[in-house]
């Protein structure tokens, strides 16, 4: 864990910027991102000056999902010499998956600008943004959905993608291009990595153009219409009890076993060998087998 902030908080004009500045770590999600962010949220609702806010992050991806170092560390604490507490797994996750859902649920329109690798736990953050604007060379995907891991907010895959996209790619943990996240509504557009933060920017300035309160009727009327068809409450509860379930099924305890003995990035390397992506190579060169370009870092779901 990372004894600096974790989010920075910019003010541009009626748009605030929160930008998650670990770069160095690949933004991997920490209990202090978690209370940083929720924090950052919580004020920009309460700040009658502030419209939109956009979220961005710093560095070669915009989360890599949870760091596993102190995640796994946490759940040893958790369980101790005790067998699994589904309630206490429950109450652990869901702390990070309310807090990312501040994102879908506060008044005012969010707006999230991603670049590099947004996979995993950074999925469960990111999806609950009301527009995500991608670079061309950003990746999603949620690998943990081979073993170990299935997404805490399962209904935002469902509302992005329809029932059959959302089943292909999570039976599967494979990645999208943010060109084929694009073209199956995942998100709202992609673009040239050059031009995401003006484009994502300027996207934010133009909904802050509009009164706040009209701005918090709209997305208050669209957040019923998806309470009642995908009902949020419910489908993220079964995501943090079957994220629970996932990390102790025999092979999620033998998954956790060869990260002990061969490291955590090797483990995650090796579930994802045979589909040829993710820790196999960089985030460019789909099916390639070869890394190209940054590292990913390890990470969980």
């Amino acid at each position: 864990m990372s004894s600096g902030p974790a989010i920075r908080v910019v003010d541009e004009g009626a748009v605030r910027r929160l930008v998650l500045c670990r770069p160095e770590a690949y933004n991997t999600i920490t209990p202090e991102l978690r209370d940083q962010l929720g924090a950052a949220l919580d004020a920009a609702d309460r700040d009658a000056d502030v419209r939109v806010v956009l979220l961005s992050a710093e560095g070669p991806a915009f989360c890599a999902g949870f760091g596993l170092d102190w995640s796994t560390a946490s759940q040893a604490r958790i369980e101790g010499d005790r067998v699994w507490d589904t309630v206490a797994d429950v109450q652990m996750i869901g702390r990070f998956g309310t807090t990312f859902a501040k994102l879908h649920e506060i008044s005012k329109p969010t707006v999230a600008a991603v670049q590099g690798w947004c996979v995993a736990g950074g999925t469960d953050m990111v999806l609950n943004a009301d527009l995500i604007v991608a670079g061309e060379a950003a990746r999603f995907g949620y690998p943990p959905a081979r073993v170990w891991g299935v997404p805490e907010a399962p209904w935002l895959w469902v509302a992005r993608l329809g029932l059959e996209r959302a089943k292909r790619y999570l039976f599967t943990g494979d990645e999208l291009t943010a060109t084929e996240a694009a073209e199956v509504g995942m998100i709202l557009e992609c673009v040239p990595d050059e031009l995401l933060h003006q484009r994502s920017t300027d996207l934010a300035q133009r909904i802050a153009c509009v009164p706040l309160n009209q701005l918090q009727m709209i997305k208050w009327m669209l957040n019923d219409v998806a309470r009642h068809q995908y009902q949020p409450e419910t489908s993220r509860l079964l995501g943090f009890i079957f994220d629970g379930v996932a990390r102790h099924t025999q092979e999620g305890l033998d998954f956790v076993a060869r990260a002990q003995e061969v490291g955590w990035r090797e483990a995650v390397r090796e579930r994802d060998r045979p589909f040829g992506d993710y820790g196999e190579r960089g985030p460019s060169g789909r099916g390639s087998g070869k890394r190209v370009g940054a590292e990913p870092p390890p990470r969980d779901g």
